[in-house]
């Protein structure tokens, strides 16, 4: 079975073997030295001042962000179930919200985001998904917090990289916590959440709030490669395996242009089998298609062809599919999945297949890579 859900994401065999060797105590120097590599990693990555890592899922670093960098009155977007979330949590910690709604097919505005900064002059700070992906939509997070930081410098921008990070370079500039997950483009088991932190986010911090999730705590540790509470061994050491592998592939760069030209080659495959794109600015972590067989093609795909990909939820339960493009997929992996869609769609009766899919996708990502 071809796992092609956006999260959890495929475990490459050589991450798993690395995984599955004996277990190491983690407050041992030989784990503390794994440890090191990884956040040294992270922290080339993120390019950010710094790095900690948490043994929690996605959301516990978004937790961590709000508990630890929110002081009066956050400002979030709702375009989806994670920015949703963001405003439950704030919610959860009798923190003050004031919440932006989006259909989960449109992105935020900067002058909305503005608009809502000017009403509200005790906002402190925004947190917002770089790629919603309950929808696969992307986010101008960027350009927002640009936005944010000249018109205060003091708000602390928070942004869900979980679905971005890994997919595309993030320009942190203007950006003070951002988030990643280890079922994403890491290409590894849930478990294990991330979060660059900026100087001003560390200022943020000061003693930290919470206990598990407190990031003084966890920072004060980590600088020493150690954590305050046990530590995702299994999953840090396939981190560094990860990458490994991403070195071998040809480094960062590299691994985000084959990403981009993947995603176009899928999105043009797509709409050549006359299918309709749902997002109307599309993330690269995934493609996200609006069809009346939705659910009818999903099944198909997992039955007939060994393929499997995600729903939606909510009220675009049965309306939408999503594929992943996130991590060192192979093209020919991609290329089965755009073939196993159109067959899909001629055994549903609506078109005669011809492999104009798997013609498309190959054409397109040659160009792109040319």
């Amino acid at each position: 079975m071809l796992l092609f859900t956006p999260g959890p994401t495929p475990v490459p065999e050589a991450v798993r073997v690395e995984m599955s060797k004996p277990t190491l105590h983690h407050r041992t120097p030989e784990f503390e030295a794994i440890f090191k590599e990884a956040r040294e990693s992270l922290l080339k990555l993120f390019k950010m001042r710094e790095a900690v890592m948490l043994s929690s899922s996605g959301t516990g670093a978004m937790e961590a962000a709000i508990i630890n960098l929110s002081r009066g009155k956050t400002l979030t977007v709702n375009a989806g179930k994670f920015g949703e979330r963001f405003g439950k949590i704030v919610k959860a910690h009798n923190l003050d919200l004031v919440e932006l709604k989006y259909e989960w097919d449109t992105p935020a505005s900067v002058d909305d985001v503005l608009k809502a900064l000017r009403e509200s002059s005790d906002i402190d700070s925004v947190a917002i998904q770089i790629c919603e992906s309950a929808g696969g939509l992307r986010h101008p997070v960027e350009e927002i917090a640009k936005a944010v930081k000249e018109f205060n410098k003091d708000i602390i921008v928070i942004a869900d990289g979980i679905t971005a990070v890994g997919v595309e370079p993030i320009d942190v500039t203007n950006i003070d916590a951002l988030i990643a997950g280890s079922q994403k483009a890491f290409m590894l088991p849930p478990g294990l959440a991330m979060l660059g932190l900026s100087d001003e986010a560390l200022n943020r911090v000061g003693e930290g709030k919470g206990y598990y999730l407190n990031l003084a705590s966890e920072i004060a540790k980590q600088e020493k490669n150690t954590t305050a509470y046990t530590a995702a061994t299994t999953l840090i050491i396939g981190l560094n395996k990860v990458f490994d592998l991403i070195d071998e592939f040809g480094g960062e760069d590299r691994l985000y242009k084959v990403t981009k030209a993947r995603h176009k080659a899928l999105l043009e495959a797509l709409k050549s089998l006359g299918l309709k794109i749902y997002p109307k600015s599309p993330a690269l972590s995934m493609a996200t298609i609006i069809d009346e067989n939705a659910e009818d093609i999903r099944a198909l795909l997992k039955s007939k062809y060994g393929v499997n990909i995600a729903g939606g939820q909510d009220h675009l339960k049965g309306k939408i599919f999503r594929i992943n493009n996130m991590g060192l997929i192979e093209s020919g992996d991609m290329l089965w999945v755009v073939d196993s869609i159109e067959s899909a769609l001629a055994e549903l009766g609506r078109l005669e297949y011809s492999g104009v899919g798997a013609k498309v996708f190959s054409k397109t990502l040659k160009l792109e890579l040319a």
